[in-house]
């Protein structure tokens, strides 16, 4: 089925933050021993809490109260340094001949400013979409469900781009075209979606439907 809308997650598929992500909390938090790849690889698609207290936990790091915003101002200084987007990305949304969204487990504060930052913002207008607006996070599908219900077309309609295995999940449970994006290959690809290294594959994709890849 050819799709009529191309849902999006930021971190790691649309723009290359998940290492920044990871990089400030080894500069942020003094009691962790791993390295960024490490970090990366452990809390690809976590929800920030969760991941917060897996640091409190296996690193006895102690945070304190404003940690969170500290760290939100830190990451953004981080960001316009270094933020850019993925390969391919870009190209895909320029030639694009239908709606798109984003639908992202970040603050959505956060989410425009990292579009805002790679200039990919132009591609999206209003149609961001944030956990934190839901109270729902990945692997659960009501971010998605959202998302396809604001955009007005059915879940199964929905092409749905995610790098992390909890996205993926979310966008099966939604009932929508997964498609697994593993610039890396770095792991076996989940039944029920299909597997992409580069967006190239992914314009292929949208333009062919199913079994394109």
């Amino acid at each position: 089925m050819k799709p009529r809308c191309l849902v999006l997650d930021l971190d790691g598929t649309l723009v290359d933050s998940e290492r920044l992500n990871c990089r400030d909390y080894i500069e942020f938090i003094d009691e962790i021993t791993d390295d960024e790849e490490t970090l990366t690889t452990r809390y690809r698609g976590m929800r920030f809490a969760n991941i917060v207290g897996d640091i409190a936990a296996r690193y006895g790091a102690s945070l304190e109260d404003d940690f969170e915003p500290r760290y939100r101002r830190h990451m953004e200084r981080l960001y316009e340094a270094e933020l850019v987007a993925n390969p391919g990305v870009r190209s895909l949304l320029s030639s694009l001949d239908i709606p798109r969204c984003v639908a992202s487990s970040a603050p959505l504060k956060k989410t425009e400013r990292a579009l805002e930052i790679t200039e990919l913002d132009e591609y999206f207008g209003a149609n961001i979409f944030s956990a934190y607006e839901v109270g729902a996070w990945k692997p659960e599908p009501d971010l998605f469900l959202h998302a396809a219900a604001t955009m007005n077309v059915a879940p199964e309609e929905c092409v749905v781009v995610e790098d992390s295995e909890p996205s993926v999940k979310a966008g099966i449970a939604a009932g929508m075209q997964v498609v697994h994006y593993q610039p890396d290959r770095r792991k076996a690809i989940m039944p029920g979606c299909i597997g992409a290294a580069h967006f190239d594959e992914i314009a292929i994709f949208i333009c062919n439907g199913e079994d394109a890849i």
